[in-house]
């Protein structure tokens, strides 16, 4: 890999004697990683998986690659992270029952880490501004069946008026100059010049601007890039402290090889020795730069329940109740909306929406056609198989058909309805049952 003159004087610079190891660290390889999710039920995944080395600062976390069209991939039971992005997430470290947001959450690796550490309990808002990416965001939290999370498509601006101290954790990764990326994607070198990192840190202190208003008294506030500039590292948290003197820097814990954070790249001020990097020449793994913030005061969160207003149609009701009682066990959905025809669980304690660009406001249950009612595939993969009356065992071979677009041919009569498809122990889809068919309703935007 060939680097900007400018990048490798900037780091000799700064990191004397050891930038010729850091810099040859460029020429290595990339390492691969993944998370295996514990929300999956009856967890049953390709062994071959779990014998891989283990990442020792996360718990649910392996190097090695992961086929993305295999089944434990495409239900979610896996999810492909580079190693150092995981540190994030466990440094967030939410609780159930928390109200998190994740204010730049595509493509969602952070997100689902942050779903499974609060056990799909509380609320987490995960946002992100550009609208394609925002559907991916969707898609990767739906196959990790996420039901307490809210996914908007909002400028951080324009999401702090609506939840202003709110949030009991915040987690901002922000839009960097990408260094910490050179070697897993050696495009990001050519959106690289010696003034990109001033220009990030001025979108990084807007965006943090945004999140003080949203975080509550008592709040964490986790920021995180995945460059090595100091100018959106050490002196943005030091740009922090000045200009919010009730935030305090909380020491994050360093596994083997994780550095410590460089005052003298900043104001000298020694607390932000307790943030973290993470260098190439020392993990296995890209560059990463965390730090965990605490807003004084005391817990005055919000405690009131917002209400939302129930807009299913009598029909509505009838139809969904209909399908819950044939095809469901007991099974308490949260509050029940449509938007359009489209019917969602929303996780309580959520304030109004409107006027927002809402991607999920919450687990999409389905869609209302004429006369019936269609559960989606999000349900599927977010239920455990044991509350589901109605279900069909597929083969491996008939799950490739089936994610190809067609049907499935049975040997024997089905009475008519809809059944929950699973395939080794996974939740793979709802499918419609009629004589000695299975009528596929695998969402055409993800067949292969």
């Amino acid at each position: 890999m060939k680097l900007p003159i400018e990048f490798i004087h900037k780091y000799q610079q700064l990191l004397g004697d050891e930038a010729k190891e850091f810099l040859a660290s460029f020429q290595e390889k990339s390492y691969s990683g993944y998370r295996i999710n514990p929300l999956k039920p009856d967890f049953v995944i390709d062994q071959n998986y779990l014998t891989n080395e283990k990442i020792e600062y996360c718990d649910t976390g392996f190097f090695g690659s992961v086929n993305g069209k295999s089944i434990d991939h495409t239900v979610g039971y896996l999810y492909s992270q580079e190693p150092s992005a995981m540190y994030v997430g466990e440094v967030a470290d939410p609780k159930p029952n928390e109200r998190v947001l994740d204010l730049c959450a595509a493509p969602g690796g952070k997100s689902t880490h942050l779903v499974s550490k609060m056990n799909n309990e509380g609320l987490l808002v995960s946002n992100e501004i550009f609208k394609k990416r925002a559907t991916i965001l969707a898609e990767n939290l739906e196959r990790w069946g996420a039901k307490n999370t809210i996914i908007t498509n909002e400028s951080p601006e324009k999401l702090a008026p609506r939840f202003l101290n709110f949030f009991d954790r915040i987690l901002v990764d922000a839009p960097c100059s990408g260094e910490g990326m050179f070697r897993k994607d050696p495009e990001a070198v050519s959106y690289w010049n010696i003034d990109y990192p001033l220009e990030c840190a001025n979108r990084q202190r807007k965006i943090l601007a945004s999140a003080m208003e949203m975080l509550k008294p008592g709040g964490t506030l986790i920021y995180s890039t995945c460059t090595f500039a100091p100018e959106e590292d050490e002196q943005i948290i030091a740009w922090l402290l000045t200009n919010y003197p009730t935030l305090s820097v909380e020491p994050i814990k360093k596994y083997t090889n994780m550095d410590s954070g460089r005052p003298e790249w900043a104001d000298n001020n020694s607390e932000l020795a307790k943030t973290v990097r993470l260098f190439p020449h020392h993990i296995k793994g890209e560059g990463h730069f965390i730090a965990k913030l605490k807003l004084a005061g005391n817990d005055i969160s919000n405690k009131n329940q917002f209400q939302q207003t129930s807009k299913l149609t009598k029909e509505q009701v009838t139809l969904f109740n209909d399908f819950t009682q044939t095809v469901l066990n007991q099974i308490n959905f949260n509050s029940l909306i449509t938007f359009g025809d489209q019917l969602y669980s929303i996780p309580d304690g959520v304030p109004s929406l409107d006027h927002l660009s809402v991607i999920r406001p919450g687990l999409h249950l389905g869609t209302f056609k004429k006369k019936r009612f269609e559960p989606s595939f999000a349900l599927a993969l977010a239920l455990d198989s044991s509350s589901v009356k109605n279900k069909i065992k597929i083969t491996e071979e008939q799950w490739r058909e089936y994610v190809h677009g067609d049907t499935i041919k049975l040997d024997h009569d089905l009475e008519k309805g809809w059944y929950l498809l699973t395939c080794q122990g996974h939740s793979v889809c709802f499918g419609k049952a009629v004589n000695r068919t299975v009528k596929n309703f695998y969402p055409k935007g993800l067949r292969f």
